[in-house]
């Protein structure tokens, strides 16, 4: 379960760094500090659900499916932009595989609670 959760991570940063590069380089705002908060503003969605991630809780990881569904839908919104077309590949790609690797996650988790009888799924066990 640690390889799903070190991919679920890779997709979070790049997810971080697609939106970094679009707003910081492409899209800048005339002032750099209000660049900066819509910045945050951006990403606070994937920020809030990490740390129940970072532990490996079921529901953080399922909140962090469901953020990535936010994602998705803004890189549907840009994808038709021609400036912004492969920055939307991208997020796009990032989103559906935070997805897919999110609800994979949550699937296996629960299967292993299952078999091991834990009566509440919570989190990973560290020596899976």
């Amino acid at each position: 379960m640690q390889g799903w959760l070190f991919l679920t991570f890779i997709m979070v940063g790049s997810l971080v760094g697609v939106t970094g590069m679009r707003q910081f380089f492409v899209e800048p705002l005339s002032d750099l500090s209000v660049n900066a908060i819509w910045f945050v503003l951006q990403i606070l969605p994937l920020l809030l659900c990490l740390p129940a991630a970072l532990r490996g809780q079921l529901k953080g990881m399922f909140f962090l499916c469901l953020v990535s569904t936010l994602y998705f839908i803004h890189g549907v919104l840009i994808v038709f932009d021609p400036e912004l077309f492969y920055w939307a590949v991208a997020e796009l790609f990032f989103s559906l595989a935070l997805c897919a690797i999110t609800a994979l996650f949550v699937r296996k988790l629960r299967e292993f609670n299952a078999t091991h009888g834990a009566d509440e799924p919570e989190s990973v066990e560290p020596n899976t």
